[in-house]
């Protein structure tokens, strides 16, 4: 019969080698026990679809308060461009703009009376601040200011009535919105080409 000392010889080399053959493993990272789905990430809660539904939701009120508001300067402005203006293409853009906004404002307030939204019959400070800003100017210093508030102020106004369009939720207020973007993405066009027309002749 082996003797104890053998005995406690032969434990200790078993034990050894279980030892070293556990650090040989491969390492995978994950704690003992955790199943690897713990590891695939949960949907976030800003991704879900309600949140999505919420970051999307259009004032639609405050759409028409500022749509027509921001058509009522388009027509001051342009009254002021037609006196103003040094050169004939712009004076031609600023009637396009009495005209095509003026036509937009009458439908916009029938829109609001049908749909119970007040809406404001006087321009806010802010407006009326840029409209008098434009208005101590004349010539040819006129056209480049006007033709630059112009670009900016239709840019704004394309990227506002798109999201109307596309994720509007009251179907007259979004129908509006569908039916003035193509006039506002012309009016976008036309501004461009006067402004790159002045910047071409300012460079000669």
């Amino acid at each position: 019969m082996p003797s104890n000392s053998l005995l406690s010889f032969v434990f200790a080399s078993v034990a050894i080698s279980g030892i070293a053959a556990l650090a040989q493993a491969p390492q995978t990272g994950m704690p003992m026990g955790q199943s690897p789905r713990a590891n695939i990430p949960m949907d976030r809660p800003g991704n879900s679809p309600d949140t999505q539904r919420m970051e999307n939701k259009i004032d639609e009120k405050r759409f028409v308060k500022d749509a027509l508001l921001d058509g009522m300067t388009e027509v001051e402005l342009g009254k002021v461009a037609i006196e103003k203006a040094a050169g004939d293409p712009v004076k031609q853009f600023a009637q396009k703009m009495v005209d095509d906004h003026s036509k937009a404002n009458e439908e916009l307030k029938q829109l609001a009376a049908k749909e119970s939204i007040d809406v404001p019959d006087a321009l806010d400070s802010k407006r009326r601040s840029r409209i008098d800003k434009l208005s101590k100017l004349s010539g040819a210093d006129f056209d480049r200011a006007y033709i630059k508030d112009q670009v900016k102020d239709h840019q704004n106004d394309v990227r506002e009535f798109q999201a109307e369009a596309q994720n509007g939720n009251d179907p007259a207020v979004k129908g509006f919105a569908s039916k003035t973007l193509p006039v506002l993405e012309e009016h976008l066009r036309m501004i461009k080409e006067l402004d790159k027309g002045k910047k071409a002749t300012a460079s000669r």
